[in-house]
């Protein structure tokens, strides 16, 4: 076969297959169940310890706190010294706040991260050192110990009536600097021997979805829907196989249903939005009209018979200028059925900013026209 007739039959090839690829639908995008939400009873516990950070550089709390120099006296006691109230009057201690969060599986020797904060009028805790504070839980049960040395990403220095500060000195991180004390285990598998599945985002299409993939991996009746964000899964295996047996559960893949939204952020002027959300035939019509009112006020002091006349006062004269301005960029436009992207497109094409738009897509929702829920940050 000649060259030109070889090169036409791989370029009618090519094009076959590029038609063949633009029609073929893209393929659902399934997410691993561990992605959708978590299991019931596998979730973080907080921590709080209330302590005294030593070692500042005279910015600590001042003698106007008492609870700092309370909690001072009581440290020093527990440690054999007694000391008066009058004695204390250093300003390199600061009472804080030591908060940590402690995993759903911990054992007892496992380091944890804590957060500590100021809670008195100290300036900085920059180089202080965390004395040893107990993290209770909830049941007041101290489940860590918190001790060391703070990092703090800033700094706060003054000198004469010159200040100088970078980010929040007065909070600071302890990594690796709390350690369990009492072992913590997650009870996943219930007294009547179910595990439930609840879903991160509640939809009754995806907790569908969940439960029968589960049934086609596991038997059918295994998983079956309770709440659009709860699936309740039978564990019918020896208890020595519920680890394997939920490991192969959160593999799973599931396409999730999802929902039709649209998040607006009024701060920063951010509009994100599904590709598939859908909007009726909509007309829009943008502008501005923008009207000042400025009032001018003068008084008049007739001071010169004021000694003549006593019933002579000053005259307040108020002069009012009303000013109706159009704005430049007004916009009328028409969209048939289609979608938030290609609204959006055609209105930065017309050159309506972000907040504009924003504006516009709450007024089209409440027309009825926009077929999706509206979340405003």
């Amino acid at each position: 076969m000649p060259a030109p007739a070889r090169l036409l039959l791989r370029g009618l090839a090519v094009l076959m297959a590029s038609a063949l690829l633009a029609g073929t639908p893209a393929a659902a995008q399934s997410v691993m169940l561990k992605g959708l939400g978590r299991f019931d009873g596998w979730r973080d516990n907080a921590l709080i310890g209330y302590g005294i950070v030593t070692g500042l550089a005279g910015s600590g709390d001042t003698r106007r706190n008492e609870v700092t120099r309370q909690a001072l006296r009581n440290v020093l006691s527990r440690l054999g010294s007694t000391v008066a109230d009058d004695q204390i009057n250093s300003r390199n201690v600061a009472v804080v706040i030591v908060t940590a969060t402690l995993p759903a599986s911990a054992n007892p020797g496992d380091r944890i991260d804590a957060i500590v904060s100021s809670i008195g009028d100290a300036r900085s805790l920059a180089g202080g050192t965390l004395l040893m504070t107990p993290l209770l839980g909830p049941d007041q049960r101290p489940y860590a110990l918190a001790q060391g040395s703070l990092t703090v990403g800033g700094y706060d220095f003054e000198a004469n009536l010159n200040r100088q500060q970078r980010n929040y000195p007065t909070s600071a991180v302890l990594p690796g600097g709390a350690t369990v004390e009492s072992a913590v285990d997650a009870a996943i598998l219930k007294s009547d021997g179910q595990v439930s599945f609840l879903l991160t985002e509640p939809s009754f299409t995806t907790a569908q979805r969940v439960a029968e993939a589960i049934n086609r991996a596991q038997g059918h009746g295994i998983a079956e829907v309770k709440n659009a964000d709860e699936v309740a899964i039978r564990f019918t295996r020896p208890p020595a196989q519920l680890a394997a047996f939920l490991s192969d559960i959160e593999n799973l893949s599931v396409e999730p249903g999802r929902s039709p939204r649209i998040v607006i952020n009024e701060r920063t002027g951010t509009v994100v939005a599904g590709a598939d959300v859908r909007i009726s035939s909509v007309v829009v019509s943008q502008g501005d009209l923008k009207v000042t009112i400025t009032s001018e006020n003068y008084a008049s002091q007739p001071s010169f018979i004021g000694g003549f006349a006593s019933d002579v006062s000053s005259l307040l004269v108020t002069n009012t200028k009303l000013e109706v301005e159009q704005g430049a960029n007004n916009t009328v436009m028409s969209f048939p059925n289609t979608t938030v992207g290609t609204l959006v497109q055609g209105l930065a094409r017309s050159r309506v900013d972000t907040r504009r738009m924003i504006g516009i897509l709450q007024a089209i929702k409440a027309a009825g026209a926009l077929h999706a829920d509206i979340l405003v940050q």
